[in-house]
């Protein structure tokens, strides 16, 4: 069978890409535009069939140039929080997944798509209902956006095959390092760490103290098995959060890390809690970024109760089995990837 991955040198897109290889299916048309050429690098370990750029993309699918199509997984879009350019976003993140969702309808072909948790922005609750919907950031807004035209679709039963939105909350995992700023947590930690032996976080802000501000922080490799769930399941559609079910603190990730790794030098911080590390100067508190005031989560616990009730019952990686098995990954691949700007 043929898919198509948009976003295939990206981290979802790679990361998708190689399970579905490792189902031994190659015969994959990947999509993406390579203006940062060291994304070529999470492909290299791949077997595809094509690469197209994002431009050329869309007529070709429409055109019907692309052959019969089992499946778009479609992880394109721009994921940078603190991008201003509004007219941008909305075409690349908004318009452009309208048009993949028009071909797909007009060829019957299943569409599984990125959405994001950050279509809840200020809320408290983390549900995917409308009510619930107050995105911070332009970003936000294009997923919502899009996830409004789904819900307008199957409300008119107007699809003619699977389409699925998943609510990614904060995923980590392998190669994510070229995505720079935007790269989670663990990924800074893990350079900051082995740079300066220590790791920085920031410090109390929202009612929250230093570092307890808490995320529903999801591993790469649970991201890509619900991605396949669906995938084998075309008579499911809907939007579906995709985090681990559970929040907790940057400081989890921080001593999550520390303690992955090991010790600097002659100093050993295995298995020592977060008083303990901070006391020692492991971990680092800064002040909360103006930038980011009145814009950033301080919360957020994905509600798993849609996505378990249509069947889904395997566990997530807590943050210190992710994070280990992370760890591990980054020390095993340090030349990879070089850190992005």
């Amino acid at each position: 069978m043929r898919y198509i991955v948009t976003g295939a040198a990206g981290f979802v897109g790679a990361n998708l890409v190689a399970a579905l290889n490792a189902r031994g299916e190659k015969d994959i048309i990947v999509v993406d535009q390579l203006r940062d050429c060291h994304k070529y690098r999470n492909l290299v370990d791949l077997e595809i069939t094509d690469y197209l750029d994002q431009d050329e993309f869309l007529a070709k699918f429409r055109g019907g140039f692309l052959g019969q199509i089992a499946g778009v997984l479609h992880e394109g879009a721009c994921s940078d929080t603190m991008e201003m350019d509004g007219r941008f976003m909305m075409a690349n993140n908004f318009r452009y997944t309208c048009d993949v969702l028009d071909i797909c309808t007009a060829q019957k072909v299943p569409l599984l798509y990125a959405s994001s948790a950050a279509t809840y922005g200020g809320s408290q609750v983390f549900s995917e209902d409308r009510a619930y919907e107050k995105p911070l950031n332009i970003y936000g807004y294009s997923k919502f956006l899009f996830d409004q035209v789904l819900r307008r679709r199957l409300a008119e039963k107007s699809l003619t095959s699977q389409v699925v939105g998943f609510r990614y909350f904060n995923v980590y995992g392998p190669k994510e390092s070229h995505k720079g700023r935007m790269a989670s947590v663990a990924f800074h930690h893990f350079h900051q760490y082995k740079q300066s032996g220590a790791v920085q976080l920031f410090g109390g802000y929202d009612g929250y103290e230093a570092g307890e501000q808490k995320r529903d922080f999801v591993y790469i490799d649970d991201v890509v098995q619900v991605n396949l769930f669906f995938l084998d399941r075309p008579e499911l559609s809907g939007i579906f959060n995709l985090g681990s079910g559970r929040a907790q603190t940057f400081n989890d990730v921080a001593s999550s890390v520390i303690n992955g790794l090991g010790g600097i030098g002659t100093v050993d911080y295995r298995d020592q809690s977060v008083a303990q590390l901070v006391s020692q100067g492991a971990i680092r508190y800064i002040d909360f970024p103006e930038a980011l005031k009145g814009k950033y989560q301080s919360f957020t616990q994905a509600s798993l109760e849609r996505l378990r009730a249509v069947g889904y019952a395997q566990p997530f990686h807590t943050v210190e089995e992710g994070v280990g098995k992370y760890m591990q990954w980054l020390s095993d691949n340090t030349d990879f990837l070089a850190v992005q700007a």
